[in-house]
């Protein structure tokens, strides 16, 4: 029975010797791989880029011109920063704009043929949006100036000027809506509304002023 007794005690030192060893081999699982998350897009940032659109309104005077309505195409560019927090996106823009609103005389069946243009105008803005990830609707409004210029019938003149052309300044409202196709890439829709207030001309003999709404596409850049 002693003898038995020893044998199996044997038995187990070595099953426990064995078993020891095989928790000293290295192990054939693979490393532990941390899962990888994509980055969550933000708008913070600065953009450049560019726009083009058309624009409809008035022309108005309250002396010795009468215009017709407004409208034409414009293009121009664009830059600003955004800054993200939470969903709430605030930002700053400025933009220029080279235009063709053309107003012609309403008299112009008369034979008067006195012209009014917009030839360029821009808007300083601030921005409040609220960002569904990579969507972004937005309002937006501020400061906005630009040229006015009318043009007499030819041979026509007041205080001795044929034309006048002032740089007014006024006011702009509007929104849009902004999707981030890429990390950089942002295309957007935009609505604006610019008033650019009223200005003597011809030596005050006429008060000129021009109002308009503008719809354009954007593309920008964010670095």
């Amino acid at each position: 029975m002693k003898k038995y007794l020893l044998s199996g005690v044997a038995a187990l030192g070595l099953i426990a010797a064995g078993a020891a060893s095989a928790a000293d081999l290295p192990s054939r699982k693979g490393p532990v791989v941390a899962p990888v998350y994509a980055p969550v897009f933000t708008w913070t940032g600065f953009y450049v880029g560019a726009n083009a659109g058309y624009g409809f309104g008035n022309m108005d005077s309250v002396g010795v011109n009468a215009f017709g309505d407004l409208d034409g195409f414009v293009g121009g560019g664009q830059i600003g920063y955004n800054y993200q927090i939470g969903q709430i996106v605030l930002g700053l823009e400025a933009d220029f704009q080279g235009a063709d609103l053309k107003a012609g005389s309403s008299f112009a069946g008369l034979g008067i043929v006195n012209e009014g243009k917009v030839e360029w105008f821009g808007t300083v803005r601030g921005r409040v949006g609220f960002a569904f990830d990579r969507f972004l609707p937005y309002i937006t409004g501020g400061l906005a100036y630009g040229n006015v210029k009318t043009t007499l019938t030819p041979g026509v003149t007041i205080n001795g000027l044929a034309s006048d052309d002032n740089t007014h300044t006024g006011w702009t409202l509007g929104a849009g809506v902004e999707y981030a196709f890429t990390n950089n890439l942002i295309g957007g829709v935009e609505y604006l509304y610019v008033d650019l207030g009223d200005k003597k001309v011809f030596n005050g003999a006429d008060k000129v002023g021009a109002d308009f709404s503008l719809v354009r596409a954007r593309l920008s850049y964010k670095f």
